[in-house]
């Protein structure tokens, strides 16, 4: 008998959607709450999803029924939701990421080591079938040991979809802190932990404007950088180039590739759980062949955030720390400020942490998702 793990949500802004829907669908998860700085928020997100409790975070918090809570809040916020819900009693899961200084981070390990709880982070689109494919083929080692690898996010910027686009532009924001957790994580997955890190980084333009949702022609300041080039090198000895930026687009370079002693894996995008996955062996007249997915529970187009939820429900059922782990959250989130840290001093900088990369699901697990 399924007994499901009762969810409360703090933050009921756009990204909660996907959340709401994919754990409703969950056997594990039951979503007993939701709760947002602006009420209305929350009682429209309770509407939609069917969530019989909106109320206010202190409310959430101090909850009996509420046995995990999804932090969905602005990455500022991250931290403080998070420390509380832990010093609450309750598991967490937060989006990323998992807090935006080093000294933040170590907070959160700690509070959830002291208190005896999870604190499971996204992102989560490695759970999917696609960079879960590509960890298969690395373990079954048909392409041999992995060298290097390249890393590309570049789009136009977060005000072309975004109804509240400015923080993306803040400290705490910007295309490193937003998108390199997807990258970063894909990569730590794929090549291990980190040893050291090299970056540079400028603002692309000084100001920007919204031109979608309710605040369209509204012209912000930039104050975070969001053009930011790294050289990130492996315990492993592998060596990885990472380009993040928000202003950029029209561009025709690769998601991200593995360049290996025996071939080149090409890994689908990290912000997505599908496909495609690509190899190429190193031969002159060598052509791309795209391999079938090993896995079936994300093969399909749709937004599957939540899934770490579910897959965190899971193993705190086995008493398994989950996947998406707080450890791999903060090595990475350490990644991102040795990265800073690199840029603004001119330095090398050594990445004092490391993690366990997570072993890749069972073909059989059953994490459950909409179809």
């Amino acid at each position: 008998m399924i007994v499901p793990i009762r969810v409360g949500v703090i933050g009921c802004g756009t990204i909660s959607g996907a959340y709401l829907k994919n754990m409703g669908a969950s056997p594990y998860l039951n979503v007993v709450a939701c709760a947002d700085q602006v009420l209305e928020r929350a009682q429209a997100r309770a509407r939609e999803f069917g969530v019989s409790n909106v109320c206010t975070t202190d409310e959430l918090l101090g909850s009996d029924e509420v046995e995990l809570v999804v932090n969905l809040t602005v990455p500022v916020a991250h931290a403080e939701i998070t420390l509380a819900a832990l010093h609450a009693g309750k598991h967490v899961f937060s989006e990323k990421p998992l807090a935006t200084t080093r000294a933040d981070g170590r907070r959160i390990l700690e509070a959830a080591a002291s208190n005896g709880l999870e604190v499971g982070c996204a992102p989560d689109t490695f759970l999917g079938a696609g960079i879960q494919t590509c960890l298969r083929l690395l373990k079954q080692g048909e392409l041999g040991e992995a060298l290097a690898a390249t890393a590309f996010m570049l789009n136009r910027g977060p005000e072309n979809w975004h109804p509240n686009p400015a923080f993306f532009y803040e400290p705490g924001g910007g295309p490193l802190l937003d998108m390199g957790p997807y990258y970063i994580t894909t990569l730590v997955c794929l090549l291990g932990p980190v040893r050291r890190v090299a970056g540079m980084a400028r603002i692309l333009y000084p100001t920007r404007t919204a031109n979608r949702g309710p605040r369209a022609g509204e012209t912000f300041n930039v104050s975070t950088p969001t053009f930011v080039a790294a050289l990130i090198e492996f315990e492993s000895g592998a060596q990885t180039t990472l380009v993040n930026s928000f202003g950029i687009w029209g561009h025709d370079l690769p998601n991200m590739q593995l360049y290996c002693a025996k071939g080149i894996l090409s890994v689908p995008d990290p912000n997505y759980f599908g496909g495609p996955v690509k190899v190429r062996p190193n031969q002159d007249e060598s052509v791309w062949r795209e391999v079938p997915l090993m896995y079936h529970h994300t093969e399909g187009p749709g937004n599957f955030r939540g899934l770490g939820v579910v897959e965190m429900a899971l193993a705190i059922g086995k008493g398994d720390q989950p996947r998406a782990a707080g450890e791999l959250a903060y090595h990475v989130l350490e990644v991102m400020q040795s990265i800073e840290e690199s840029y603004t001093t001119g330095r090398h900088v050594d990445v004092r942490t490391s993690c366990s990369a997570p072993s890749p699901l069972s073909p059989d697990d059953s994490l459950v998702v909409p179809t």
